[in-house]
């Protein structure tokens, strides 16, 4: 299985690569890497931060896409009703725009530093904007 090392600020968390349930939008993404921006928290979708990527243009259609993220979970959407973006949820989330419900393709999912992902969350929310970076581990 391969691995994607998630930094934002000075927490690190490492993610499983979801290549069988997303393959295309996980090698998509893996062209892109390293990918350094910033995050923010989340405005309509609750326990979660962001990356804007705006009308940066994914190629990608919906696959193993949801609307209820898990905690740890991390979701590209390919843009359509919304910009383009990343959320990665660190609690009770709820994927959404000014536009209404939106559906995001599950394809990172966060196995270590769990126990971080509140206080991350939360560091956004108060601290304001966190850089992020999205970094191959390869397989482990």
């Amino acid at each position: 299985m391969r691995h994607i090392a998630i930094d934002v600020g000075s927490f690190h968390f490492v993610a499983r690569l979801e290549e069988a349930a997303a393959p295309l939008t996980s090698a998509a993404f893996l062209k892109l890497l390293p990918f350094t921006s910033k995050v923010i928290h989340s405005r309509w979708s609750g326990e979660a931060v962001w990356v804007p990527m705006g009308e940066f243009d994914t190629g990608l259609d919906f696959e193993n896409h949801t609307n209820h993220p898990s905690r740890g979970d991390v979701l590209f959407y390919p843009g359509g009703f919304s910009e383009t973006e990343i959320l990665f949820a660190y609690g009770s989330s709820q994927f959404a725009s000014k536009m209404g419900q939106l559906a995001g393709n599950h394809f990172l999912t966060v196995i270590e530093g769990n126990e971080l992902l509140m206080e991350m969350g939360r560091t956004v929310l108060w601290k304001g904007a966190q850089e992020i970076t999205f970094t191959d581990l390869g397989e482990r």
